[in-house]
């Protein structure tokens, strides 16, 4: 029997996140979650939010766990997980809106490529997308405990790791979003806001 997953990083951030989205979001009516995880940040966020339709999204193997948060909260506005792998053709459609936390320094920089570049062409103009997690600047780790959880990453997958902020905005002007908010949040990470430009 799957037992409910539990992420204290998602205790954690999730309050001050929240606080980011509910002027972010505050316009928005479906929003897709890439990399949903346990589950729990769904479960705060669209409880918050109950203007919003919330989609859940992960690889299958995380699909039950999630579904025990989803099950407990019972939210009307909350969506059962799709498998998405964002290198994969098909995506789930339809949505102004996306959020990930904590997926940019664990998937392969081919994978981030793609998940940006997927973001932009499916977004309508306008649309939203808010992104959680440790990023470098001009090169620069911003802490000791930034560069050791990269140490960290690499040893466990030498395609993992913290991306470079610069890069990270050139993929998205290429796909045609634009910064409109640079957060900082606790624990050394930053909450980037992009607006979907035509």
């Amino acid at each position: 029997m799957t037992e409910k997953p539990f992420a204290p990083s998602c205790e954690n951030n999730k309050t001050p996140i929240l606080d980011i989205l509910l002027d972010a979001f505050s316009d928005r009516t479906l929003v897709l979650e890439i990399g949903s995880g346990t589950g729990q940040h769904a479960v705060h966020f669209a409880a918050a939010l109950p203007h919003l339709q919330w989609q859940t999204s992960d690889l299958e193997e995380n699909h039950a766990g999630i579904k025990l948060w989803l099950e407990e909260a019972a939210l009307d506005n909350l969506h059962p997980p799709v498998e998405l792998d964002v290198t994969q053709a098909d995506w789930p459609e339809g949505f102004d809106a996306v959020f990930t936390a904590n997926t940019t320094h664990i998937m392969p920089w081919t994978a981030v490529i793609e998940m940006i570049g997927r973001i932009g062409e499916q977004l309508p103009n306008g649309g939203v997308f808010c992104q959680y997690g440790p990023f470098n600047y001009n090169g620069e780790f911003t802490s000791p405990s930034n560069a050791g959880f990269d140490r960290w990453l690499k040893e466990i997958n030498p395609a993992r790791g913290i991306r470079d902020f610069e890069a990270v905005e050139q993929l998205a002007n290429k796909a045609g979003l634009r910064l409109v908010a640079d957060h900082a949040m606790p624990a050394n990470n930053r909450l980037l806001v992009w607006r979907k430009q035509g």
